[in-house]
């Protein structure tokens, strides 16, 4: 066969392809047309790796969790019916996976920490440790946060350490907080920012 006949085969291969649904593919594969899966791969992967980092937050997990996905995609895909839109099976395998990445990840003390603290700059509620609708095990693992903070608060200078707990264990306002230490509200602030910054640079290393 001539290149120029070669050329012209292969593309109207590639029209071929484009106009083949995800189900027809899903068909074609499972009919022993092998090469049919890498099509779905190639149609899906960039959705797949985008939508599980908006989920997450991380790409380079998201990468993996994206192979996973196509991994259980093959593994299953004899159980896919085929009157139903192949988008939405594939999606809800991601964000399975997904919501599994972040449910194995709440049991880290750095992430309860991060949660903890997310909202710092609010003025509103003292860092939580307990809540009667957690697990025995997560329960656990927030009291031995509480004990890192309470112990890294404690290596905070004098006058950073009381506008700390004062805001962030005890729940007060800054102006509490300046009426309780006889001090400007713009001391205050000055004050806990910078304790919040010595704060993070104490727990850091215990909570890797």
């Amino acid at each position: 066969m001539s290149a120029t006949k070669v050329r012209r085969k292969e593309q109207v291969d590639e029209v071929e392809e484009a106009r083949l649904t995800d189900s027809e593919l899903v068909v074609r594969f499972l009919d022993g047309e092998t090469r049919r899966f890498q099509e779905l791969v190639d149609r899906y992967e960039r959705r797949m790796v985008n939508f599980i980092q908006r989920s997450i937050g991380d790409r380079q997990r998201a990468e993996d969790l994206a192979q996973e996905t196509f991994i259980r995609v093959y593994r299953h895909i004899h159980r896919f019916d085929t009157s139903k839109k192949f988008s939405t099976w594939i999606y809800t395998i991601a964000s399975n996976l997904a919501k599994n990445e972040l449910r194995n990840r709440s049991r880290s003390p750095l992430v309860l920490f991060q949660t903890l603290t997310s909202s710092w700059d609010d003025d509103h509620r003292p860092l939580q440790f307990e809540d009667s609708s957690m697990s025995p095990d997560d329960l656990f693992r927030k009291r031995h946060l509480q004990d890192l903070v309470e112990k890294a608060a404690e290596q905070l200078p004098p006058h950073h350490r009381e506008v700390f707990i004062l805001r962030e264990m005890e729940g007060k306002s800054y102006e509490e907080i300046a009426e309780i230490t006889d001090t400007q509200l713009g001391t205050v602030k000055s004050r806990l920012n910078r304790a919040r910054n010595r704060f993070a640079e104490i727990i850091g290393p215990w909570l890797e």
